[in-house]
């Protein structure tokens, strides 16, 4: 897994090692945000390493993954509470309850319309927020499918992961669902996100490869090298490049556009990797388990 690229990697510790950083991305302010999902807390850190963090209630809600709103705050999901949180810039809570009980909201991505987007893995639906609050849900079609996470297209669509469905989903503004299977049994998808190809890629944790899907619903499937590398989310940087986490080898995989495949392994062993985001200023940050935020700073020719 050589490269021409250069990797530097930072750690920066957050948390203790059992508050579990999981969900993370930028921010309208250009400050990275994170969930703690074991202690129930929201992070927040400067690219130049300040950090504050906000508490939730209860403390056992299961904040899980973060998005930046359409309205300039940020909103995450409560895994544990069965509830969609919001936070702003300046650290004002609230929190919205689903119609659903015990939903499992997970992923959580802004659409088109203005409105936040989320999957519900035990309810088996699509959820829809709007800034005020309201919430819409849409069955899927195929039951147990256990959605995961979710990503806006280019083509307008919500684009979302079926992870006990071995699927891609795609659910219009209109709630309209379409389901294209994955040509990999036991794939178990679970992180998406829009390339800059006009594509969707995402990750396979249980086959440990990397798809692409476009609009029109073809599919392909990349290997990793270490097919047990448990590949968990992934995210698009400035270049077009994706980089995932690779929860199972302790490292930070990237995928060209045209398919190949790198990786950078983590300075602390066994530091479980679990979201990633582009930052502000061409790097990219890892939530690290263990109670830390990655930041990798790639140099050198593409």
């Amino acid at each position: 897994m050589s490269s021409d690229l250069t990797v530097s990697i930072e750690e920066l510790p957050v948390s203790g090692r059992d508050a579990g950083p999981y969900g993370i991305t930028t921010g309208p302010d250009g400050a990275l945000w994170f969930t703690m999902v074991h202690h129930g807390r929201i992070g927040r850190m400067t690219p130049d390493g300040e950090l504050t963090s906000h508490q939730l209630d209860p403390a056992s809600c299961g904040p899980t993954v973060i998005a930046s709103g359409p309205d300039g705050a940020l909103w995450f999901t409560e895994y544990q509470s069965h509830r969609i949180g919001r936070i702003t810039t300046a650290g004002e809570i609230g929190s919205f309850a689903l119609p659903s009980p015990d939903a499992g909201p997970f992923g959580i991505a802004a659409g088109a319309d203005g409105a936040m987007w989320f999957t519900e893995t035990n309810a088996g639906r699509i959820g829809r927020i709007t800034t005020g609050g309201e919430v819409t849900e849409f069955p899927l079609p195929v039951p147990g499918a256990f959605p995961s996470a979710i990503a806006a297209g280019p083509d307008g669509a919500m684009w979302f992961t079926m992870n006990q469905a071995d699927a891609i989903g795609r659910i219009g503004l209109d709630g309209d669902v379409t389901v294209h299977p994955l040509p990999t049994a036991g794939a178990a998808p679970v992180g998406i996100t829009a390339g800059a190809d006009g594509a969707m890629w995402f990750v396979e944790i249980g086959a440990g490869r990397i798809g692409r899907i476009t609009t029109g619903g073809r599919i392909d499937e990349f290997p990793l090298p270490d097919r047990g590398a448990r590949p968990h989310a992934i995210a698009v940087d400035g270049h077009g490049d994706c980089w995932f986490t690779e929860w199972g080898a302790n490292r930070v995989g990237r995928i060209t556009p045209d398919g190949r495949i790198d990786g950078y392994g983590l300075p602390t062993p066994a530091s479980e990797p679990h979201g990633i985001a582009a930052g502000p200023d061409g790097t990219l940050w890892v939530a690290l388990e263990i109670g830390a935020l990655a930041r990798l700073t790639p140099s050198g020719p593409r």
